[in-house]
């Protein structure tokens, strides 16, 4: 069965997963703040819009819509009435949204769906400890269901805690997040001031490991090397 893609919007991202993003199916960003998810999202989102297709992008850390102006550029007025922005106030609020983002999915059938960030107001949540993840799973599942049964891409991005006795990062949300994700990257930055990596953490057709490194610029991302 040929597995279909469709591009990401950065010639170095689609290769990492091996031509792109897959349809029905679930890809997920993890990093820490400022290494580049809701950048690489706007990227994707852009040229989507630029192949003629409605976008619907849940953000509940606060849309920039100058970083979708200049990402977009001179297109950014032409593409933009295909695109559909929710902004979720609370964790609750954001599984309304979920919900409610499939009206668009039946009216407008678009070619993208992004969520930024699944687990920023899942995090003030945390007291409730397992009330709060079985909520995370059940929002994550509809978006499972809605990349299926719409047959495109769904992007989540995932927020990161610190493991103090590893000194490494790991996304939130534990195994639900991870096991929904076909594809992860985690996106890092390095020693090197200003520039970042994004290294394929999992891929059910691709090594681990793979890499590149880029840096955040204003027209998105520029690739190093």
């Amino acid at each position: 069965m040929k597995i279909e893609k469709q591009t990401s919007g950065n010639v170095a991202l689609d290769t990492l997963l091996g031509g792109g993003l897959e349809l029905r199916t679930v890809t997920q960003f993890y990093g820490e703040p400022a290494s580049g998810k809701s950048t690489l999202c706007t990227i994707a989102a852009v040229a989507c819009l630029r192949a003629g297709r409605a976008v619907v992008y849940i953000d509940s850390e606060g849309f920039s819509i100058e970083r979708f102006r200049q990402i977009a550029d001179a297109d950014a007025e032409k593409i933009a009435d295909r695109f559909f922005l929710f902004e979720p106030v609370d964790f609750e609020h954001q599984g309304s949204m979920i919900l409610e983002a499939e009206k668009v999915l039946k009216a407008h059938k678009p070619g993208l769906l992004v969520m930024d960030s699944a687990t920023a107001l899942y995090r003030t949540d945390l007291e409730k400890g397992r009330d709060a993840l079985q909520a995370l799973t059940k929002q994550m599942i509809h978006l499972l269901g809605y990349c299926r049964r719409y047959e495109i891409p769904v992007i989540i991005t995932n927020q990161v805690y610190m493991d103090t006795a590893k000194n490494t990062f790991y996304g939130l949300g534990g195994v639900a997040l991870e096991h929904l994700s076909k594809a992860i990257i985690r996106l890092e930055k390095t020693e090197t001031p200003g520039i970042r990596k994004a290294r394929l953490v999992k891929h059910r057709s691709r090594p681990e490991g793979a890499s590149f490194l880029f840096e955040i610029v204003e027209e998105g991302i520029r690739v190093k090397g």
